[in-house]
């Protein structure tokens, strides 16, 4: 991974936009879509910045000006001035799926982006925000952190009452809390891996991988297929212990490892 995707705060903020003409005009509609307040190279609370200027030396010259100043500068169709980069973006407020591509290609992430739009349903937004207010509630029936995690992992899933891909009435988190299973226990699943390519993955590996606490494998598992797990899931090389430690546990074996 060669960049860090954040999501940044506009909404009330100082954002320097220096440049004019279509690359300026587009770059002021995604600050102000996000909230933001155009102003020029002058204003000193700004933090982040945008130069769109054509003419290569003045870009320059502007984004050495403002780094110098301590502003994270984003430089139109200059990806190596870039310290950082905007993607291609799916709205489905509060819902935000971003497609970067490290400034490698802006055509592409628009490919991607335009692929997905079709994939996420309009009802997405209002589905999070339900899920938002519903979050006292949600707390109630589960107390416990990991509970309430896998709890809400089970409703997600393909096909589940709050599947995100799937279209959702307003009700959908009501009915979801009174018919919702308690949440499966501690339990390790043994993955025979297809080959060391994460490409290979089958769909509910994938999943799996979303939602496991712990990750047990063999030496051989490469860590394009690791990385693959939750950022937060907790890696082990070697089989799983018996009993198994809290949550979903997963055990991934390449085929040449198989007895």
């Amino acid at each position: 991974m060669d960049q860090l995707p954040i999501f940044v705060n506009l909404k009330g903020r100082n954002v320097i936009l220096v440049g004019e003409g279509e690359m300026a005009d587009a770059k002021r509609r995604l600050i102000q879509r996000a909230g933001g307040m155009c102003v020029d190279a002058s204003h000193k609370d700004a933090r982040i910045a945008f130069v769109a200027i054509a003419d290569e030396d003045d870009a320059c010259a502007a984004a050495d000006d403002l780094k110098a100043r301590g502003l994270l500068v984003n430089v139109v169709d200059r990806p190596e001035m870039c310290d950082f980069t905007t993607p291609a973006i799916v709205d489905r407020s509060p819902v935000l799926v971003a497609v970067g591509t490290g400034g490698a290609s802006a055509g592409m992430a628009k490919a991607i982006r335009q692929r997905m739009e079709t994939l996420l349903p309009e009802t997405l937004g209002p589905l999070a925000d339900a899920i938002s207010a519903a979050r006292a509630a949600i707390r109630e029936r589960w107390p416990e952190g990991p509970q309430r995690r896998r709890a809400l992992d089970q409703g997600f899933a393909a096909g589940g009452l709050l599947d995100p891909f799937g279209n959702h009435a307003p009700e959908t988190v009501e009915v979801w809390l009174k018919a919702a299973e308690e949440p499966k226990g501690d339990r390790i699943i043994e993955i025979a891996l297809l080959s060391d390519n994460p490409d290979d993955l089958t769909l509910l590996t994938a999943r799996l991988l979303g939602e496991a606490d712990h990750v047990f494998h063999d030496a051989h598992v490469p860590a394009a297929i690791l990385n693959r797990a939750r950022a937060d899931a907790l890696r082990h090389a070697g089989p799983p212990p018996l009993p198994a430690p809290e949550g979903l546990s997963l055990f991934l074996r390449l085929p040449s490892t198989h007895g």
